[in-house]
């Protein structure tokens, strides 16, 4: 799905949350527990907005399911929504640092309801901290070392999202949102 397609639906249905940060969100609750059910993430987007069309909402549902279905592939497919690299740097850069607010966010409001995250192994414990670092990412890098350093932080954070998901989900046997 195109960035600025949910961007648009986001936008229109007045989700508190810009595109980059709710597919964050929906990815990181799906690493703490791969079987959250849409409702649980729309609910959480949605909070203070109205009921969005049944087309919006399908839209919506199809996008996190898209990355559950990414997340738990074998051929190593998943990317983040972000902002194509046409965009401006400093646009794809904010776009980063949401979208690791947003797995952060969605790490600890499913954690809370299935376990504590302080019983997570070492190891997990530190790539989380890694992805707490890129939210504090400087927007006005540029150039043509910053783009490959750019490139080089969203490898490493999809790598480490489905490091996450797979040792964070490994014999997963909690709740259901």
């Amino acid at each position: 799905m195109l960035y600025q397609d949910i961007n648009t639906i986001i936008a229109k249905n007045d989700a508190s949350l810009p595109v980059a940060e709710s597919h964050g969100m929906a990815a990181g609750m799906l690493c703490v527990n791969v079987r959250t059910k849409p409702e649980f993430w729309l609910r959480e987007l949605l909070q203070d907005a109205g009921e969005p069309n049944v087309e919006d909402r399908t839209i919506l549902e199809n996008l996190i399911e898209e990355t559950r279905r990414l997340l738990n592939s074998d051929e190593f497919t998943f990317e983040l929504l972000l902002p194509d690299e046409d965009a401006p740097l400093s646009e794809q850069v904010d776009a980063l640092r949401e979208w690791g607010q947003g797995f952060l966010f969605g790490l600890g409001s499913t954690s809370s309801s299935s376990g504590s995250a302080s019983n997570w192994p070492e190891d997990i414990r530190e790539v989380v901290k890694d992805i707490a670092e890129f939210t504090r990412l400087e927007r006005d890098a540029e150039g043509e070392e910053a783009e490959n350093d750019f490139m080089e932080l969203t490898e490493y954070l999809r790598a480490a999202v489905i490091f996450l998901r797979t040792g964070l989900n490994a014999g997963y046997d909690g709740l259901i949102h």
